[in-house]
């Protein structure tokens, strides 16, 4: 037998390292998707590598680009067209799409809604029929899909459609005795999505769900001038006490805390992610056009060095836009302009990209956060509330903030978008026209875009020398244990720069008769039934202390603040105090509280009415109007 020689050895290794390079080579594929039928480039159609969610989209042009390991399969995917899929062989593939008419059919798009064929009488099915000639003709021009269709948008409004909104429902908070329970803990909430989302049925001469209505949420949604932080702390709290207007028996603390205020041109760098829903339930002028026109807005405010990516999501999700420069603002504006809705909603996938990209851009000690526009409608991969929280409880330890921006109507799915904001370190709001948006994106530009303070928490201790039980009004969604106020690990609700939160305690003073609280049987197995001691009060002048917790946007150590609270018995109380109590008690009527009173329409129009010194912007005056139009359409309050 030879001995083969050590040349021959390393050869032969060379040979075989070679073989195996030459198998796992990565490839860069380009090339154009056109519609085959016309030939017509076709725009943003996701290019992906099957089995991975991940991908890019092609451009106006219909170009692509993307590296692919040689052998692996591409995926064309696209609304209306059947699915190709491709093995990358070789560095340039054209792909002719062919129109899929049963998918075309399957869906009715409109810019008010989507609904399934079926919904719709044969007359309008006949007509989504004959114009997908005309959508496939003029697709590259837009792929809104509500214009492309041959017949009216109002043509649609005159058939029923199904509304599949989703909310969550919160059991009301009961009073509580101050003796048995002296401490009241729950995290702040600066979101007002509630309130816009009112006023959207409202303006559509509908009553709100009860679940849509988070009464704090409708305090939150206006401006109030409480006193502003020193330069030391980001936060400032205050509190007032009046007479509670439902119940007069009662009295009412009103508990405010500010956060410091910083102009725009001293906020640190942005980089931020715009991350688009543009699948099909986000179609038409009230939805992806929106987003389009609200985003525009907020471009306007952008620095130099600020940067904004644009990340989109449909049946996958996919960056068309990296960080740009916010100096750059018509390479963004146009970026947008390109977006149309069509497909699936992998909403999971968009995030997980969205803030694949924001770690990457990673400015330190700068604003580092996630828009996120949607109607929450996920449909594809991770869709339920528990596999978001999931998701966005993890994506959060990144440092990355959340802005969660809501669209739409019919199919809004306010509940994900609950737990998006809640969960991941952000804010929620809800845009139900450009004055809302101008209202979040411009005049609440810093405290929508920029956290001055994280996992901001409140504890009141009562003092039951003084108070005989409590209960506080709303923020049902944000209660936390007693136990989570010190402790660090758990999470709460960020401030931004210049935002005010608002909370509202009822107390029912020591001597007057209450029995809403309820009452328990005996014990059965303990003989004495009573309090098994004697309570030694301090003598304390005090009605309640309130504890505030925050830490710094980029710190894991929370400081405390304290503040007590004396009740000077006054009448003469301020515009804010009564304007945001009026407030409260539209909340409790359109919730149905069991603990409204005496509240009506008529009283909540004539307390706001008397506050409206503070209204620059004319929220308030919008306020009364709404609050008229319900009287006429709830004639049992």
């Amino acid at each position: 037998m030879k001995t083969i020689g050590i040349k021959t050895i390393m050869l032969l290794t060379l040979a075989a390292i070679t073989a195996i390079n030459v198998n796992a080579q990565t490839i860069t594929v380009k090339g154009k998707v056109t519609d085959s039928a016309t030939g017509t480039a076709l725009f943003a159609c996701a290019v992906n590598v099957e089995g991975i969610a991940d991908g890019i989209f092609t451009d106006t042009a219909g170009n692509y680009s993307i590296s692919v390991e040689k052998g692996k399969i591409l995926v064309f995917s696209y609304l209306g067209y059947k699915q190709q899929k491709i093995k990358a062989e070789q560095e340039i593939i054209n792909v002719a799409m062919e129109a899929d008419n049963i998918k075309l059919e399957e869906v009715v798009v409109t810019g008010y809604h989507v609904a399934k064929k079926s919904s719709y009488t044969g007359a309008v099915a006949n007509i989504i029929a004959n114009g997908n000639r005309d959508r496939n003709r003029n697709r590259n021009r837009d792929r809104d899909v509500s214009t492309n269709l041959n017949f009216e948008p109002y043509k649609i409004l005159q058939y029923e459609y199904e509304n599949s909104e989703e909310y969550s429902s919160n059991e009301e908070n009961r009073f509580k005795f101050a003796e048995d329970n002296p401490l009241s803990t729950f995290s702040i909430d600066v979101d007002a999505a509630s309130y816009s989302n009112m006023r959207r049925f409202i303006n559509h001469g509908q009553m709100p769900p009860k679940d849509a209505v988070r009464t704090e949420e409708l305090i939150n949604y206006f401006s109030y001038n409480y006193p502003k932080p020193s330069a030391k702390e980001p936060v400032k709290i205050s509190a007032e006490v009046g007479e509670c207007p439902w119940n007069v028996k009662h009295r009412l603390v009103r508990i405010g805390i500010k956060a410091k205020e910083i102009s725009s041109e001293n906020l640190p760098a942005s980089n931020l992610v715009f991350l688009i829903d543009v699948s099909g339930s986000m179609a038409g002028a009230e939805r992806l056009g929106l987003v389009k026109s609200s985003l525009k807005l907020l471009i306007n405010n952008l620095r130099e060095r600020d940067r904004v990516a644009i990340v989109v999501y449909a049946g996958s999700a996919g960056e068309v836009l990296p960080s740009t420069s916010g100096n750059d603002k018509q390479k963004i504006r146009e970026a947008l302009d390109k977006l149309n809705a069509g497909g699936s909603t992998a909403g999971g996938a968009g995030i997980s990209l969205a803030y694949k990209i924001a770690r990457k851009n990673f400015i330190k000690g700068g604003n580092n956060r996630v828009i996120l526009c949607t109607d929450g409608d996920f449909n594809v991969g991770v869709a339920s509330v528990n596999e978001l929280e999931n998701l966005i409880e993890t994506e959060r330890k990144s440092g990355v903030f959340l802005t969660v921006l809501g669209y739409g109507m019919g199919n809004y799915k306010d509940n994900k978008m609950q737990i998006l904001a809640e969960k991941g370190n952000g804010n929620h709001a809800y845009i139900d026209n450009l004055q809302e948006a101008n209202k979040i994106l411009v005049n609440e530009f810093g405290g929508t875009i920029y956290a001055v303070a994280k996992d901001v928490k409140l504890q009141i201790e009562f003092n039951p020398e003084h108070v005989q039980a409590y209960r506080l009004v709303g923020y049902e969604s944000r209660l936390l244990n007693d136990e989570d106020f010190n402790d660090d690990t758990k999470d709460a609700g960020e401030m931004g720069a210049g935002h005010n939160v608002t909370a509202f305690y009822e107390t029912v003073p020591v001597g007057i008769e209450f029995t809403e609280a309820g009452s328990i049987d005996p014990l059965k197995y303990q003989k004495n039934n009573t309090k098994k001691h004697k309570i030694e009060y301090t003598g304390s002048n005090e009605l309640l202390t309130v504890k505030l917790r925050y830490k710094e946007p980029d710190g894991n150590k929370s400081e405390k603040i304290e503040l007590p609270v004396i009740d000077g018995k006054t009448a003469n109380l301020s515009s804010d105090f009564r304007f945001a109590s009026a407030v409260a008690m539209l909340g409790q009527l359109l919730t149905d509280s069991a603990f409204k009173g005496d509240s009506n329409y008529e009283k909540v129009i004539t307390i706001a009415k008397s506050a409206l010194d503070n209204d620059e912007q004319g929220y308030r005056r919008e306020f009364v109007r709404l609050v008229k139009t319900l009287k006429g359409m709830d004639n049992n309050r």
